[in-house]
């Protein structure tokens, strides 16, 4: 008997988490939607071989990596930083972007539009920035839109790279 097909309508639903921003928030980046590890772990970029927390660390120019989680946020709010993901729930076997499904958005257009310093939308990859940019619509004409390459293991870029591209962000927080 074949096994029955986990990326069709019966898949478990996978959850985005909480926004985390605040009135501080100059920068808002957004992610796709969490891979398993992070699910397991319920924690933003919870696999170690994703690149976002040390190339957090390179804009902000603090060390991020060896911080408990609670205190790496923290940080980020501190300098301005929030995080969220496009897709608020979808059916996705493993972690990969292309395999998300039948997904529903957050209301992008509401966090944003609650955060009065915001001034920069950065996307963490082609998935969030593609369907980030069609949430938000006519209102991504009010913020700077950077499309960053996917900190994600699987989006093989070299670092220094991905680096050059998220150093952007430095600007957007000084400015």
């Amino acid at each position: 008997m074949p096994a029955p097909l986990t990326s069709g309508p019966t898949a478990a639903r996978k959850r985005s988490f909480d926004a985390v921003a605040d009135a501080r928030t100059r920068v808002l980046v957004l992610g796709s939607l969490p891979g398993e590890l992070s699910l397991a772990r319920a924690q933003y970029y919870g696999n170690p071989q994703n690149r976002f927390w040390r190339l957090m660390s390179e804009v902000l120019g603090v060390d991020l990596v060896p911080l408990a989680y609670e205190d790496r946020l923290a940080a980020l709010l501190e300098r301005g930083v929030g995080l969220w993901d496009v897709v608020a729930e979808a059916q996705r076997e493993g972690s990969l972007d292309a395999r998300i499904r039948n997904h529903t958005g957050n209301d992008l257009v509401a966090l944003a539009s609650s955060l009065p310093l915001l001034t920069t939308i950065a996307f963490n990859g082609g998935t969030a920035a593609r369907l980030g940019q069609r949430a938000l619509g006519a209102e991504a004409e009010r913020y700077r839109i950077v499309a960053l390459p996917s900190s994600s293991p699987a989006y093989t870029l070299a670092y220094e790279a991905k680096l050059s591209a998220w150093l952007v962000l430095r600007a957007a927080l000084q400015g």
